[in-house]
């Protein structure tokens, strides 16, 4: 039988165990007796009973897909969108195949929970979905002619490093400069959400619809990376060694303390071979310089390429986190970005400006020179009260979180237009966003 079989008959075990501690001595003695069979067992290949083995293709022709000409996920002979449930009654081995291409498996609510509260959990680690990642760094490179840019741009040949994608004229455009940023999580440079990507299309989920309209439009283009914030490596003998000597407690103490921890670390190691049995070895973060948070990496990319570039005018998109990420640049960089930047366009960004102890100057310019589009049932571009006192905000469209940065695609490269016209002319844009705005200065 499959796995739950043989984990139910090691529950049913335990429950009869439970029963007889509670008799006299024959119950004892056979309650020993079961103690020492399940002693025996061993609980790491009970679990992986009559479990093929969990070895995936690293292409998507190996799993049998590809991508449509609608830009959709499909199986190559059957036409099907991706199947999860691809082997009966083997749910750990449908999970890990689906983490394998790529797959978030959290629903919408949660994502965008995780998203909110990402100070709290961004120790959490989640698949890094390898070959939809490196597909969509293909398409920037070889459809959208992007290259990548190395970090820190000084990194020595030994140490962590990231990227990020710019193309030709990046630092070399006089007119117009577009900076995307992605939200938090396991997304990385040039998409908006992986759920989209396999279970939608290209369009709704990666940035690639943004950067050719803008090639098209005469922008340069920057692509941030915010989440590749470490590189993982092996921990050597003595790094684990002295990682569980290093206290100054007292002998007896720490003897026992050792004890505790043994036992939790033996409890946690089998829910992680469970979980991801092809994790063997002990690793541990190495940090990327000056680029160890979406926060920081921002602000490393502004100072080192945005503030850099020849282009008059500055344009960003950023997405959930992303906004969180723009507003702290702002920030700390409040006399640049005021400077340099025309426009900004955030979709369901989760900043908030008393968390983050925006000031009145830079909540004045984020009202003039920022729209936020929201997830809601309301029509696209139609205005949303908010009590916060910062940008205007209007519906995307959509109720689905990831869906924003897509639905509002249209609206957003109009914005930027009319942000652009009105600043050549010095002339306000028609206020069809901010007519509903509060005048929270009157607060």
């Amino acid at each position: 039988m499959y796995i739950y079989l043989s984990v139910l008959n090691l529950l049913s075990i335990t429950v009869v165990m439970a029963q007889l501690q509670q008799g006299g001595p024959d119950e004892k003695e056979k309650t020993t007796a079961l103690k020492d069979l399940l002693s025996r067992i061993d609980l790491d290949e009970l679990m992986k009973k009559d479990e093929p083995p969990l070895e995936f293709p690293d292409t998507l022709e190996g799993f049998e897909y590809m991508f449509n000409e609608k830009g959709q996920l499909r199986h190559m002979k059957t036409g099907e969108p991706f199947v999860f449930n691809y082997r009966e009654d083997l749910h750990r081995w449908n999970q890990k195949r689906y983490e394998a291409l790529g797959e978030t498996l959290y629903n919408d609510a949660w994502q965008f929970l995780l998203e909110s509260l990402w100070h709290v959990i961004q120790e959490l680690s989640l698949p890094h979905g390898k070959i939809i990642t490196k597909y969509v760094y293909e398409l920037l490179q070889k459809e959208c002619h992007l290259k990548k840019a190395t970090l820190p741009v000084d990194a020595t040949e030994s140490e962590p490093k990231s990227f990020i994608f710019m193309s030709e004229d990046a630092l070399t455009n006089p007119d117009k400069l577009l900076v995307l940023i992605h939200g938090n999580g396991v997304v990385r440079a040039g998409q908006w959400a992986r759920r989209l990507i396999i279970n939608e299309d290209l369009n709704s989920g990666t940035q690639i619809p943004y950067i050719k309209r803008a090639i098209e439009e005469g922008y340069g283009v920057i692509v941030l990376n915010p989440n590749e914030n470490y590189i993982e490596v092996e921990k050597t003998k003595a790094q684990v060694q002295l990682s569980s000597d290093s206290s100054d407690e007292p002998a007896e103490k720490k003897e026992r303390k050792d004890k505790v921890q043994k036992e939790t670390k033996k409890r946690r190691d089998f829910y992680e071979k469970y979980r991801n049995p092809q994790k063997e070895k002990e690793t541990m973060q190495m940090y990327i310089r000056d680029n160890g948070s979406p926060e920081e990496h921002a602000i490393y990319v502004w100072d080192h390429f945005i503030s850099q570039s020849a282009a008059e005018n500055v344009f960003f998109v950023a997405h959930s986190y992303g906004g969180l990420a723009f507003v702290e640049l702002m920030i700390q960089r409040e006399a640049e970005v005021k400077n340099k930047v025309t426009a900004v366009a955030l979709t369901d960004s989760v900043h908030n400006v008393w968390h983050q102890e925006v000031g009145k100057t830079i909540r004045e310019w984020m009202r003039e020179n920022c729209c936020n589009w929201v997830s809601s049932s309301e029509p696209l571009d139609t205005s949303v009260e908010s009590m916060l006192p910062d940008c205007p905000r209007v519906s995307a469209g959509t109720e689905r979180h990831e869906l924003t940065s897509w639905k509002s695609f249209s609206s957003i490269f109009k914005f930027f237009s009319e942000a652009l016209e009105a600043k050549n002319t010095s002339v306000k844009p028609t206020p069809t966003r901010r007519s509903n705005r509060i005048k929270y200065e009157e607060l």
